[in-house]
């Protein structure tokens, strides 16, 4: 019998049952979570329901694969944002937090594909991008906690403003990093290049 075609546009429905076992509906076949974590980066979108109690657990099954690449040496979150992170737990702005990374995210993949353009030329304005990114979420992050204290110094606005100068603080580190980065991978192409012009 041929399976059920799927409309891309509807998120496929996943089914977690006792044993761990994740069966994905839309092909009728069980899945892993590193299949799972494809389908997250071709751009299917997913939802995960416990079996038994028809719960959503897509959150926690999204968090599982984001631990499940950092613990294979994917090692993407910094671990100075996972401390502020954990930090928000409890914090008068941790409801505020969700939509500004949200917001934060949104606006990298908006500009992913001119920051790979950029990558790829290795010129002196590589930088640029990570830069005007970098400038883009301050913007919105201030956005963000502005909304949440509009009727001047409160006991929350100064807890914002400490957070807004710490996330400044980390987007200029992370900018400087960046940029000795990129002068090592410059130094190194003009190392290959020097040396392929020699052996011609």
């Amino acid at each position: 019998m041929a399976k059920k075609s799927h409309n891309a546009d509807e998120p496929i429905t996943i089914k977690k049952y006792a044993n761990r076992r994740l069966y994905n509906t839309a092909t009728s076949s069980y899945v892993t979570l590193e299949q799972l974590s494809q389908l997250v980066k071709d751009g299917q979108k997913f939802v995960v329901y416990d079996a038994k109690t028809g719960e959503d657990i897509t959150r926690s099954v999204l968090a599982q694969i984001i631990f499940d690449e950092e613990s294979r040496g994917q090692n993407m979150l910094p671990t100075d944002f996972l401390r502020q992170l954990i930090s928000f737990y409890g914090d008068t702005l941790q409801s505020a937090l969700p939509a500004y990374l949200e917001m934060s995210m949104n606006a990298f993949a908006r500009n992913q594909e001119k920051m790979r353009d950029s990558m790829s030329k290795l010129g002196s304005s590589t930088m640029q991008p990570f830069e005007e990114l970098a400038r883009q979420n301050l913007a919105m992050f201030e956005q963000a906690f502005n909304m949440f204290s509009p009727f001047g110094k409160t006991g929350e606005e100064t807890a914002a403003d400490k957070a807004k100068q710490a996330y400044t603080d980390a987007a200029n580190e992370q900018i400087d990093a960046l940029k000795r980065q990129m002068d090592l991978m410059q130094q190194q192409l003009n190392k290959l290049a020097g040396g392929e012009k020699n052996g011609e």
